[in-house]
């Protein structure tokens, strides 16, 4: 890396703040809005010049933020700042989605004859751009447990493997990667999907992660109303991975980056009480007679819960569970009442959904056997309703 100060440089982290996370998610990304407490946005898609010298240095500086909004944009950077900070990153790079945080990380990453390391237990469309647009551009694949010590460093192939990818907690089981394991892994980058912990239930940079990736579009924006994804780390490579991403076009929107900024401030507030709800919901479930099996790293009887304790915040807002077989699950969807039935997670609304029929549709029979997407099983993202609301609805649909 270089030793001169990267423009792509927003935040040093070798000053530590002085706050908790949940401050810091109230005071991170502020400095381009001057005295204004809410931030500005910047809705233009470009900017006129002085003249063709000012064109000229406009398109061909790194990320100007007064040139054209593929390139960047004053609102999305406020936001990128902020994540920058809460993750404890030199910088940030906000994308589209989290699907476009993702494609454009390890297109960037990679080229043909390169190869990936990622664990078998992902989101569906993850797997898919994996085994998909990956496959066809000749770069190949190395599917490994993540549950297994080990297994991401094993399946390394020094001097090809360009990127080991984790997501944990995983999508939709809560299985766990140990986050020091991936850390201490040297060659390719290193990258995890934190979307399940937001960077008040974990920071992987601090594991020595090299990116962590968000889909900012669930609790981090928080509200269902804002589609974006950001990754964090070293200036110098988020700078190469932007170069990429102008011509991937994955832009984000400012008026989603508005959002999710707004959702920030509230994410201390917000997922304290979805994990206090999150946990007493585990907990009833699990002694209820028609679950079959509940997935939660906050409880005691989940097999990874050590590593919960050691490397969460938080043990999230986000748990799944069994029940016999479809027909009972359909039923239980049917039955709600102050659940909802959705895909997303992260907002105020609790919501319900059958993986096996959604999220992880793509997945074929076998595939959805191998990682444990049964049936029977439903993932709930806990809201902000009133927890004794929640539960008595959650037993009354099971009845």
């Amino acid at each position: 890396m270089s030793t001169e100060p990267s423009p792509f440089l927003s935040h040093d982290p070798s000053v530590e703040p002085d706050v908790s996370p949940e401050t810091l998610a109230i005071t991170a990304g502020r400095t381009a809005s001057g005295s204004s407490l809410a931030p500005a946005l910047w809705a233009s898609s470009t900017w006129e010049s002085d003249g063709l010298d000012d064109a000229h240095r406009r398109a061909t500086s790194i990320r100007h933020g007064d040139f054209y909004s593929r390139y960047a944009n004053p609102t999305v950077h406020s936001f990128e700042q902020a994540m920058a900070e809460l993750e404890g990153a030199e910088a940030a790079l906000a994308f589209a989605s989290g699907m476009g945080a993702i494609a454009s990380t390890v297109l960037a990453l990679c080229s043909s004859g390169s190869h990936v390391v990622a664990q078998r237990q992902l989101y569906a469309g993850t797997l898919a751009f994996l085994q998909g647009p990956c496959s066809r551009f000749g770069i190949d694949v190395t599917l490994v447990d993540v549950t297994t010590p080990g297994a991401f460093a094993d399946a390394v192939q020094p001097g090809r493997t360009m990127v080991v990818l984790a997501e944990t907690p995983s999508n939709p089981r809560l299985e766990l990667a140990d986050l020091d394991e991936l850390g201490s892994i040297t060659g390719p980058f290193t990258v995890v999907d934190s979307t399940f912990s937001t960077p008040l239930g974990q920071r992987p940079l601090e594991h020595g992660v090299d990116i962590a990736l968000h889909s900012a579009t669930k609790g981090i924006a928080g509200h269902n109303d804002a589609t974006l994804g950001v990754i964090s780390g070293d200036a110098d490579l988020l700078a190469e991975i932007w170069a990429y991403s102008v011509l991937h076009g994955a832009t984000p929107s400012p008026f989603d980056a508005l959002n999710a900024l707004r959702g920030l401030r509230t994410l201390g507030v917000r997922t304290r009480q979805q994990n206090e709800t999150a946990r007493s919901i585990a907990v009833a479930l699990a002694d209820h007679p028609a679950v079959v099996a509940v997935h939660y790293p906050g409880l005691s009887e989940h097999p990874q819960h050590d590593l919960a304790t050691r490397q969460l915040r938080q043990y999230g807002t986000v748990l799944s569970f069994e029940v016999s077989d479809r027909d009972v699950a359909s039923r239980f969807l049917s039955q709600l009442r102050v659940a909802r039935v959705a895909t997303s997670l992260g907002g105020p609304e609790t919501l319900a959904c059958h993986p096996a029929t959604s999220t992880h549709a793509s997945l074929t029979p076998g595939e959805k056997t191998q990682l444990g997407v049964s049936e029977g099983l439903l993932r709930l993202s806990v809201g902000l309703e009133d927890s004794a609301d929640l539960l008595a609805d959650l037993e009354r649909a099971l009845a």
